[in-house]
């Protein structure tokens, strides 16, 4: 498929939302949460959202970071290879796909319970902002069908 508005124009166009969402995800990072958590969760919701600039840019991104490479090449199947995932991220996992997916399902009351569990407190609301956040990237992404950035 080819591409209908590049990343760069639309940052021309939209610096407000380009802004606005660069300000969520700064307000993420600055929470607390694990900077290989969330580009793990970003490249899984990513995937399931079929975004290949997304995928690309948060692998670019979890390279050069203390991510076992394992990791970035089992996330997409990461129910069958729980071994290489902690607990943690597990939960925040979960919680991504039922964010991502199953989101007019809403996320079970168990899946709230174990994901709080590993997050307690505010960490809660920084996970699902940051699960929020790529989703709105995702759809932006796909939609123009932004090209895969090439690495720096």
């Amino acid at each position: 498929m080819s591409q209908r508005i590049s990343y760069e124009t639309f940052s021309h166009d939209a610096p407000q939302v380009v802004a606005g969402l660069v300000t969520m995800s700064k307000a993420v990072d600055a929470s607390g949460l694990e900077k290989s958590l969330t580009e793990l969760l970003k490249i899984r919701a990513s995937q399931i959202n079929g975004c290949a600039f997304c995928i690309q840019y948060h692998l670019n991104i979890a390279r050069n970071l203390p991510i076992a490479r394992e990791k970035l090449d089992l996330v997409s199947a990461w129910h069958e290879a729980r071994s290489f995932f902690s607990e943690r991220e597990q939960a925040a996992l979960a919680y991504t796909e039922e964010l991502t997916a199953k989101l007019h399902e809403g996320v079970s009351e168990a899946l709230y319970r174990k994901v709080a569990e590993q997050f307690p407190g505010e960490q809660m609301a920084f996970l699902t902002t940051a699960i929020a956040n790529i989703n709105a990237w995702n759809r932006i992404g796909v939609a123009l069908r932004f090209a895969p950035p090439v690495k720096a």
